[in-house]
């Protein structure tokens, strides 16, 4: 390979490095924001007796079905995991969203009011669950 084929895949490889670093900063950005942008919500789910109580009633839930609820932080999201079943509470920049999932695959949505009762989210939950044979 000759001197100036070298410097050539050089510069090449300088250009694409470039281009994904500039990328990269675009995504850190557009991360950054939206993590200020759910924040306050964040916080106030951490902090509210909303997700004690909601611990406490899926436990008890899992406890009646004979299986375990997994309960996991994942960022500021909230995860709790029943067999294939998972809810997910996720702060958003106008609200906190609960998300009905099985293997993965979303079922449903609905916005919170954390000044609610959590039996209503539990029951709605189960709802969506597969029946236990």
């Amino acid at each position: 390979m000759s001197f100036l084929d070298n410097l050539e895949n050089t510069l090449k490889s300088l250009e694409g490095i470039e281009e994904n670093s500039a990328e990269d900063r675009r995504r850190q950005d557009a991360e950054s924001a939206r993590v200020a942008a759910v924040a306050p919500w964040a916080g106030r789910l951490k902090q509210s007796t909303y997700v004690r109580d909601l611990m406490s009633l899926a436990t008890r839930a899992g406890y009646q079905q004979r299986a375990k609820v997994n309960l996991t932080w994942i960022g500021t999201t909230l995860r709790l995991e029943l067999r294939r079943d998972r809810l997910e509470l996720r702060p958003q920049s106008h609200g906190v969203l609960a998300v009905f999932l099985r293997d993965g695959q979303e079922l449903g949505s609905r916005s919170l009011d954390l000044s609610e009762a959590p039996q209503e989210l539990v029951t709605a939950w189960l709802a969506v669950m597969e029946p236990t044979g």
